[in-house]
């Protein structure tokens, strides 16, 4: 009987041994052959929004397996309702996914976007070495990974597993540094997007203009293709470049890049402010108080400018949008100020503050030369024309006697009940 117990219960170990070394294979990717190739694709800026950087992933091929696909560390859920709020709190949840090449090489011709191939100088077990970690990578469990525009994108991810997976075999060393911060690494980029410029400039704070090292200007694809090309595998006699070879796989004779633009918002900026002292002009002719709503719609909409600034700096998860001093000219507090100039005008605090509102423009404008921050140029005029129309009515409220105050306050009062 005791026998009996000891064969059963060694029969027991060998099927569970069994089934773990057939789970074990089964999870672990079949070695990849000497025939196959990996390769760093970069595709070029497109037209959609999203794809204004363009785009890197690595695409893995072994004829011996049938096998060709892309491996895309830039998947996101644009569909998810959230994905704004997300997006400007700085929790974005990108995948890595995995999907043939030929399918996708169709999809970005259809965008209009050229294609390029650095097929990678890697041995057959370096080369079998990613393979396995990307597959292992693409699990459910483990494809996640939070988004960072700058530090961990489509680009850096693709940098970093051949750094997890060859060690110091793989030296990026030789890459020149850009000599550029890394706001001006993203002006070519956005030159041909004038508004989206706008919005980098509004939003990034001091961070974005420090110097980025070589490795650091890879968040860009067209960096990384660069970085690839200058990168070396090996070290001393056995160094070799880890680019064997570079393919324009798919070009777009249509294809203009990222030809600049006329950049609109800072002429808009100027007209404005050109249109401003015309309008402050004719009114000083007149001598007359102005119509209240146009002063308090533009100290709202700077003022909401100023709160999405705060937002950025103080709550979201970004770095790169602290320290921001676009704060100097937009004004949360503007929002206070544009509904009191509807209200309540007669009020001495906004007297004071729109005062104080002409005065910190023109102190703005005095420092534009030295601010370390790079400033967009369309905020130059957008702030003179504030703080000229801030400074008038100040001065007009300082000015007018005490009955125009009290009826034009009640002039307030009587709209309001209308």
């Amino acid at each position: 009987m005791k026998a009996r117990r000891i064969r059963h219960s060694f029969l027991s170990l060998i099927v569970v041994f069994g089934l773990f070394a057939l789970a074990t294979a089964q999870g672990q990717s079949r070695p990849l052959s000497e025939q196959s190739e990996i390769s760093l694709i970069t595709i070029l800026p497109g037209d959609p929004v999203y794809t204004f950087a363009g785009h890197s992933a690595f695409r893995i091929q072994d004829p011996a397996q049938d096998l060709d696909r892309l491996y895309n560390y830039g998947t996101f859920n644009f569909g998810d309702p959230l994905f704004i709020p997300k997006f400007t709190y700085g929790y974005l949840r990108y995948h890595l996914s995995v999907t043939p090449y030929e399918p996708m090489l169709r999809f970005y011709k259809q965008q209009g976007r050229p294609v390029i191939e650095q097929r990678l100088n890697l041995t057959q077990s370096q080369r079998t070495a990613v393979y396995r970690f990307l597959q292992e990578n693409a699990r459910p469990e483990n494809r996640y990974y939070q988004y960072d525009f700058f530090f961990d994108n489509c680009s850096t991810r693709l940098r970093d597993v051949l750094k997890d997976t060859l060690g110091p075999a793989v030296d990026f060393s030789g890459a020149s540094p850009p000599n550029r911060s890394f706001r001006e690494l993203l002006d070519p980029y956005v030159a041909s997007r004038p508004l989206l410029d706008l919005g980098f400039d509004i939003g990034l704070g001091l961070p974005a203009d420090r110097m980025a090292t070589a490795q650091e200007a890879m968040f860009l694809p067209e960096h990384l293709m660069r970085g690839f090309e200058a990168a070396t595998l090996g070290s001393g006699s056995d160094s070799r470049p880890l680019v064997a070879h570079t393919d324009t796989v798919q070009w777009i004779s249509s294809y203009d890049g990222m030809a600049p633009v006329w950049d609109w918002p800072t002429w808009l900026s100027v007209g404005f402010l050109i249109g401003t002292l015309g309008w402050t002009a004719r009114q000083a002719a007149t001598q007359t108080l102005p119509n209240r709503w146009g002063d308090a719609i533009l100290l709202v909409g700077v003022g909401f400018a100023g709160l999405t600034i705060c937002y950025l700096w103080f709550i979201s998860t970004y770095g790169v949008t602290d320290n921001n001093l676009n704060l100097l000219w937009a004004w949360p507090t503007h929002l206070i100020a544009g509904s009191l100039l509807l209200r309540r005008p007669s009020s001495h605090g906004l007297r004071l503050y729109l005062l104080a509102t002409a005065g910190g423009a023109a102190l703005f404008a005095l420092g534009w030369p030295v601010w370390p921050q790079n400033l967009h140029t369309a905020v130059l005029p957008l702030t003179l024309a504030v703080g000229l129309r801030a400074g008038w009515w100040g001065l007009l409220l300082s000015r007018t006697s005490a009955g125009m105050l009290s009826s034009l306050h009640s002039s307030v009062l009587n709209e309001s009940s209308a």
